[in-house]
């Protein structure tokens, strides 16, 4: 489609012997590099300004034709277009080949954005897609692009495409299998899903039943208690000994910035305060055959 900014070149050919468009040994006008204003219309001498913006190359031509012919029947136009910013995308990160893209229909899509650019990098954890439009930006994921064709948004002149790993995580502290921070691998990840991923509890020092997610919201966030939380920090226990409670772990979801703690098993605290009553004890008695 044709778009303020391309440029398009027209040549119109006229074999007439008194032509007013060519002369005694010329055959052929050439109006190289005319410029589609911002109102969507071309200058053509003896006819004025004709509106093209929204016509395909071929459409442009046929009234562009019609109108010349009215004032030089014998004459035939060419229109050949050059695409401008307006008809091209930019395709920023993420993909194997990115770039500026020249919009070949108006049927072009974001995921005909991503094929073109060669794909996404298979290095991205839980890719996400951003549009931005203006001053408006909207965000999917990947996956759910490709699971929900609806979702895949027919692409405007300037566009930004851009393709990025998922930004959110979550941390895991105490005695988890690794206590570092990690990102979300998927749109909804669980809290079931988070122990799988931070490869679950010690089997020796955490309590099951003592499994908590630690949250911050946001002061906007706060309400009555009705529909929201009270307070903005707020403390959730998992017990993983109930089916109930494997249930409540897997249909809980988790928040970017999350904590998943693992708290120690009393056992464990007795048997650390044992051992070092036990280690003081040692210390005396050879002190003591050390004195004899």
């Amino acid at each position: 489609m044709i778009r303020p900014g391309d440029s398009l070149d027209l040549l119109v050919w006229d074999s007439g012997e008194n032509s007013l468009l060519t002369g005694a040994e010329q055959r052929v006008a050439t109006l190289p590099s005319i410029r589609v204003s911002e109102s969507g219309s071309i200058f053509v001498p003896y006819v004025g300004k004709v509106k093209v913006s929204g016509r395909t190359p071929d459409s442009a031509r046929a009234l562009i034709q019609r109108q010349v012919e009215a004032i030089v029947p014998s004459a035939q136009v060419q229109l050949a277009m050059a695409e401008g910013r307006a008809n091209s995308i930019d395709l920023v990160g993420g993909v194997n080949n990115p770039g500026n893209i020249v919009m070949p229909d108006q049927n072009f899509s974001v995921l005909s954005a991503i094929s073109a650019g060669g794909g996404v990098s298979s290095t991205l954890e839980n890719p996400q897609v951003k549009l931005v439009r203006g001053q408006k930006i909207y965000a999917t994921s990947v996956d759910r692009l490709y699971d929900n064709p609806s979702l895949d948004t027919r692409l405007r002149g300037g566009d930004k495409v851009i393709v990025e790993g998922d930004r959110r995580y979550f941390l895991s502290l105490g005695a988890a299998g690794r206590e570092a921070q990690f990102s979300f691998n998927r749109d909804d990840v669980s809290a079931l899903d988070a122990l799988a991923i931070i490869g679950g509890v010690n089997d020796s020092r955490a309590d099951p039943q003592g499994i908590l997610i630690l949250r911050e919201y946001s002061s906007t966030a706060l309400s009555d208690g009705i529909r929201g939380p009270e307070k903005t920090r707020v403390v959730f226990t998992l017990d993983l000994t109930t089916s109930d409670g494997l249930f409540s772990a897997g249909n809980f979801h988790l928040l970017s910035g999350d904590l998943v703690l693992a708290t120690e098993s009393p056992i464990t605290n007795t048997r650390t305060i044992l051992g070092l009553v036990g280690s003081a004890f040692g210390l005396i008695s050879v002190g003591n055959n050390i004195s004899d």
